[in-house]
């Protein structure tokens, strides 16, 4: 297995650099074809939709399918599916930013109760509550 920063994902989903772009496909294609998977970290899901929304100006609707597509991918792994799921359907119908849902998700995975946050926009959501 190997691993994908943000910005190889970046070229090979907005092919914006085609040199660069051709290089990350040839790279998941050879990776998919000997076998092995390509993982995306969180926090490269978290970049992702940073850059999608502030610097490519996607609809939160865009990121949210643009990350379901990820998943649909079987060249693609992801250190917990299941919670990265859950924090789309959130963040899609939410208001706070995909790392922050993926935050709680992953928090109430490994068995945490509640996430505590000052965020406004979290508060509203099941599993979030501020410190008091």
């Amino acid at each position: 297995m190997i691993a994908l920063d943000t910005n190889v994902l970046l070229r090979l989903l907005l092919d914006d650099d085609p040199r660069q772009a051709g290089r990350a496909q040839e790279l998941v294609e050879r990776t998919a074809a000997a076998g092995d998977g390509g993982l995306l970290p969180d926090i490269v899901l978290c970049e992702l939709e940073w850059v999608l929304d502030s610097a490519y100006g996607f609809s939160r609707a865009r990121v949210a399918e643009t990350l379901r597509r990820l998943l649909d991918a079987e060249e693609f792994e992801f250190i917990d599916r299941p919670a990265v799921v859950r924090a789309i359907a959130s963040y899609e119908t939410g208001d706070a930013d995909f790392s922050d849902y993926l935050i709680g998700e992953s928090a109430a995975a490994r068995g945490a109760s509640v996430t505590y946050t000052f965020d406004r926009a979290l508060l509203a959501h099941p599993g979030f509550v501020g410190p008091g």
